[in-house]
């Protein structure tokens, strides 16, 4: 491994840790001006970056790697371990926007009991263990409760209305879906299917779905970087989805949910292809196959053939609900609409506060062509990496460009 030469007596190194992340480590209120940590670059093998406070703002610098061994900000000054390179900056800022100070502290963000464990060889799990506390929310298949498993575990519980479902079908997806662990997939628990409503027992996430979250007095107070992180973060959960062959198929701000602490995951991954839906913005195909089609591909429109890539577009379309606070796409358009437009190559106009930068993204997700459309793991570090300074010196005054 290329970080094999550090020890764990080396408190700044932060391994493969997200650029949100060490922000979250380094804002922490115990750190001060000059805490530091170096993190593996995600888009850049075998590269390092360098995170740093400077009087409540945590600044990023790209370290480069020689040829022949060796690291550097500017090849004014090159070193042959990053030991030396931490030695160096702790005795002069040499360019930096402050000298290095003390390592960044280490916090954990608590992770959620997994009562999985319990449940690996009984999924049908006693509808009376469960107890329903506080409606979270409500949607066109069902409702989302705050509840207790056993009076000790806070767990989140779907009911779904009746007839929604097949529970047969959704108990085939359910074992697929139980394989599948991600830190940035909801992680599914437990089911009670026997009766009506059947009961989906996930992980709780306190803040709801994304669409309520971004329509929110507290989802408008975010801005860009939080929007680029959350956007970051669902690019992670299906990246994974993408390396194991797994398709989504309702990608969209309704289906991912808000947890403590800014985590953001993707939930009801799979359950598209076993609900039975009846709703205004679904497009019935011939083939009596419904679809969200203001989120659908155009391909999968016309084909009812669904991939990881129309998955992308899908995204593309969360993009949009992201950078526009939680806004319709295509508002005021019919479905019917929606598919003419797109057979003439229309796409979602660039939202007034939206970058180029982050529409460019859009616009790629959205390629007409499936195959030309970028990977959910080239997306994850275009965003992982949206913000990260290229540290490029002047070596006229030694600032970062």
């Amino acid at each position: 491994m290329i970080w094999a030469e550090f020890s764990d007596s080396l408190k700044w190194f932060f391994g493969a840790i997200r650029r949100s992340d060490a922000e979250k480590q380094l804002l922490y209120s115990k750190n001060k001006t000059g805490a530091f940590l170096i993190r593996e670059s995600e888009s850049q093998k075998g590269e390092f970056s360098l995170s740093v406070l400077d009087g409540g703002v945590v600044k990023h610098y790209r370290i480069r790697r020689l040829d022949e061994g060796g690291f550097f900000l500017t090849r004014r000054i090159t070193f042959s371990t990053l030991n030396e390179f931490v030695s160096h900056y702790t005795k002069t800022s040499d360019g930096l926007c402050v000298k290095l100070g003390k390592p960044c502290l280490k916090i954990q963000v608590p992770a959620p009991f997994d009562l999985s464990y319990k449940t690996v060889d009984q999924w049908e799990i006693d509808r009376n263990s469960i107890q329903l506390l506080k409606r979270l929310g409500s949607g066109q298949f069902g409702e989302v409760w705050e509840g207790l498993w056993n009076n000790t575990t806070p767990v989140a519980v779907k009911t779904l209305k009746p007839g929604s479902m097949d529970p047969r079908d959704f108990l085939r997806e359910a074992q697929i879906m139980k394989n599948l662990r991600h830190p940035k997939l909801i992680q599914l628990y437990a089911v009670c299917t026997l009766e009506d409503p059947i009961y989906i027992i996930t992980e709780l996430m306190r803040h709801g779905s994304l669409q309520e979250y971004l329509q929110s007095d507290a989802g408008s107070k975010i801005h860009l970087t939080q929007q680029v992180d959350i956007a970051a973060q669902v690019a992670s959960g299906m990246a994974y989805l993408e390396s194991r062959n797994y398709i989504h198929r309702d990608l969209a701000a309704r289906n991912v949910l808000v947890g403590e602490h800014n985590i953001y995951k993707v939930a009801d991954f799979g359950l598209a292809r076993v609900f039975k839906v009846d709703n205004e913005d679904i497009y019935e195909s011939k083939h009596e196959i419904k679809l969200p089609v203001k989120w659908t591909a155009p391909e999968a429109i016309r084909t009812n053939k669904f991939s990881i890539k129309s998955d992308v577009w899908s995204f593309g379309i969360l993009l949009y609900e992201i950078i526009t606070y939680g806004k319709m796409p295509y508002s005021g358009m019919t479905g019917a609409q929606v598919i003419q437009m797109l057979a003439q190559n229309y796409r979602l106009p660039q939202p007034s506060n939206c970058p180029q930068q982050f529409y460019n993204i859009m616009l790629e997700c959205w390629n007409a062509e499936p195959k030309e459309r970028p990977t959910f793991e080239t997306l994850h570090w275009k965003l992982e990496d949206y913000f990260e300074t290229d540290s490029s010196y002047s070596d006229a005054n030694n600032f970062i460009r």
